[in-house]
């Protein structure tokens, strides 16, 4: 039996690549073919998990229903129950002046 010559098994190799729609890669460098010939993951989790539906989104999407979240009004209310303490967030600084780390810099 004959051994077969190195460009024998080049030329097979390039031949078995195109019949079969494969990539010829002779110098065996990882390309991700695998991962770009899977198939693709987000549709089917988007598929599994069911839509969303919050009382924020009704009651924007119908007005006229007049729904009120609850878990939205205690919040503000919180807001605003800090604020009166002394404890809510500072307010935006709208010019340079108002800034307070420019004030500590001088």
């Amino acid at each position: 039996m004959a051994a077969i010559r190195p460009l024998q098994l080049k030329a097979l190799t390039r031949l078995r690549c195109s019949i079969f729609q494969t990539s010829y890669n002779p110098s065996s460098m990882r390309t991700g073919a695998k991962y770009l010939r899977a198939r693709l993951r987000g549709p089917s989790m988007v598929d599994y998990y069911p839509p969303v539906i919050s009382i924020a989104k009704l009651a924007r999407k119908y007005p006229e229903l007049e729904l009120v979240d609850e878990v939205e009004e205690q919040r503000l209310q919180d807001v605003e129950d800090r604020k009166k303490r002394g404890k809510g967030a500072p307010k935006k600084a709208k010019t340079k002046a108002d800034s307070r780390r420019i004030q500590r810099k001088r």
